[in-house]
């Protein structure tokens, strides 16, 4: 595999024997390391390379060139893939570089994009934008509404369940059948859920995202995305798509995610417990309206009345940050609206995203923070 020719490492598979059946608490913390060798790490660190030594014929080794394949990478990916019993995950730079190269290596001029309109404005961005100027159409759909007559003569119908930042829930396993019917790919955005709470391709789905940058890594410090399949030939053509765009993470990067997996059970485990104590207190006041928390996630929306109310109270708050982006060990919140994506929420509308911090504490200083602006 000579610089400048499509290679790619060994793709991610099942855990071996009864790992399988263990419980995902259990799966992550073991996910992708090596068979324990005497005086080795846990978990080998990252290789750094370019070039590497390439004899002879180059598709006797998965490693010939840095944008193709890396160990670290590998040792990621196979981490990845074995949460879900995908054969394939394919790391990015970041979860829009995950998202684009489905989008773009999969459309072609006169194909139908079907995507919620409530979801990530990024990806509507792309629709509107790249996907518009090669003569693809996107129908958009509210997360939440009947699917049924956007998806004939589809080539791609894409969910995200819950959405971002609404909450929205749909029926992923009925969306899956009916575009399966018509002829579509279909796509989840696990984002928010991660594959400990919700398994897209179990559910039908031919493709999962991720931005790793969240909850997967959970520390507030990485951009990464990955995408995960069973289908080979889905596989070769994201991973060639980011051979060919460049579109590769660090492996530096790489090695934290893959070290930051770790502790994905026990991170989402308080986020999510301190997110449903959140939204039950929320619920009991009066000045909060339309809380919502669909029982998955760490993620909790409400709103109040006015967009100098909600700002006032995040400044108030002491254990929380005002900041973009969710699935932190720090609880943060931000007001949706200061982005004029067009997400069709209030002015009021605060996205919440609750941390580890111990759940009285954060609840205390949410309470005064709202007490003291009421």
């Amino acid at each position: 595999m000579q610089d400048g020719e499509p290679g790619s490492a060994e793709p991610g598979s099942r855990e071996p024997g009864s790992a399988a059946s263990r419980s995902p608490g259990t799966r992550v913390v073991h996910a992708g390391l090596a068979s324990a060798e005497a005086g080795t790490p846990l978990l080998a660190g990252p290789v750094f390379a370019a070039p590497y030594h390439l004899p002879g014929d180059p598709n006797q080794t998965p490693y010939g060139y840095g944008r193709y394949a890396n160990p670290t990478w590998t040792a990621y990916e196979n981490a990845l893939a074995s949460l879900e019993d995908a054969r394939h995950a394919v790391v990015f730079s970041s979860g829009m570089a995950a998202c684009a190269a489905v989008m773009l290596s999969t459309l072609r001029p006169g194909d139908v994009f079907v995507a919620p309109s409530d979801g990530y404005p990024m990806l509507r961005t792309i629709a509107h934008g790249h996907l518009a100027e090669r003569g693809v159409e996107t129908r958009l759909v509210p997360t939440a509404a009947d699917w049924t007559c956007a998806i004939d003569g589809a080539r791609l119908v894409w969910m995200e369940t819950p959405s971002n930042p609404s909450l929205d829930t749909c029926d992923v396993a009925s969306i899956a059948t009916a575009a399966h019917a018509a002829g579509a790919l279909v796509a989840l955005d696990n984002t928010l859920a991660t594959p400990l709470g919700q398994r897209p391709l179990d559910l039908g789905c031919d493709l999962a995202i991720y931005a790793d940058t969240k909850a997967m890594t959970g520390h507030a410090d990485l951009l990464m995305g990955h995408v995960t399949t069973r289908d080979d030939a889905l596989a070769k053509q994201i991973r060639d798509w980011r051979s060919q765009t460049g579109s590769v993470p660090g492996p530096f990067e790489t090695w934290l995610a893959h070290r930051s997996l770790a502790t994905l059970d026990v991170r989402l485990e308080r986020q999510c417990a301190n997110a449903q104590a959140l939204a039950g207190a929320l619920r009991a006041r009066d000045d909060v309206t339309d809380v919502r928390h669909p029982g998955i996630g760490m993620i909790v929306s409400f709103t109040l009345e006015s967009a100098e109310r909600a700002q006032r109270f995040i400044e108030a708050c002491e254990l929380v940050t005002d900041a973009t982006s969710f699935g932190g060990l720090h609880s943060t919140a931000e007001r949706r609206a200061r982005w004029g994506h067009g997400d069709d929420v209030a002015e009021g509308f605060i996205r919440f995203s609750a941390g580890i911090e111990a759940r009285d504490d954060l609840l205390r200083d949410v309470q005064a923070a709202l007490d003291q602006t009421a």
